[in-house]
């Protein structure tokens, strides 16, 4: 497995429709307000810095509920469609990125916080994006904090680095009819 650069993935974004919209260079500022700095998104040297979409469901406690992977209950969280999200301390937000990825089949993805979130203290997990898995990315957003924290929709907030095979997987997830294929919004644990 040899781990890809940025003309690699420009070269799949295009050709193959791999992320959707694809912005092919770093954005680090909006667009005419360069006083106004964002968390960075697009293209990066060897991976993707993809965005956080401005749908939240932050998790509550409000129910007492019991977090259960086999039934996960959706009163667990309060919905918000905003720009900027309050995670409530020692608690966590599901969201989902702005990008659609399809992986090809030879390339198993990886899917790490980006540091400027790190060093606030905020987690973001996201499982491997498998061989022929498609869909929006669900992402978990944990603030370990004793502090609420910000998440500002529409900017980075995780990086994919793609890992390309130099032979294909026997069973892609598609072939296996994954149960998170083509995922279009925040999607909950099912089993």
């Amino acid at each position: 497995m040899s781990i890809k650069s940025d003309r690699w993935i420009r070269d799949m974004a295009i050709k193959q429709k791999m992320i959707e919209p694809f912005i092919d260079r770093q954005v680090r500022k909006t667009d005419g307000a360069a006083t106004l700095q964002q968390v960075s998104y697009g293209l990066s040297s060897y991976g993707y810095d993809l965005r956080v979409a401005d749908e939240f469901k932050i998790f509550t406690n409000v129910h007492n509920s019991i977090v259960d992977p086999k039934c996960f209950k959706d009163d667990s969280f309060v919905e918000v469609k905003t720009n900027i999200c309050i995670v409530p301390p020692n608690s966590f937000a599901l969201a989902r990125s702005v990008e659609y990825f399809r992986i090809p089949r030879n390339v198993l993805t990886l899917c790490v916080g980006k540091s400027t979130y790190a060093r606030c203290g905020i987690i973001v997990n996201v499982t491997p994006f498998e061989p022929e898995w498609e869909g929006y990315v669900t992402l978990e957003i944990s603030n370990t904090t004793p502090l609420p924290a910000k998440i500002y929709a529409n900017e980075g907030l995780a990086q994919v680095v793609f890992f390309e095979s130099s032979e294909e997987c026997e069973i892609s997830y598609a072939d296996r009819k994954g149960k998170y294929m083509k995922q279009v919004g925040i999607t909950l644990p099912t089993v």
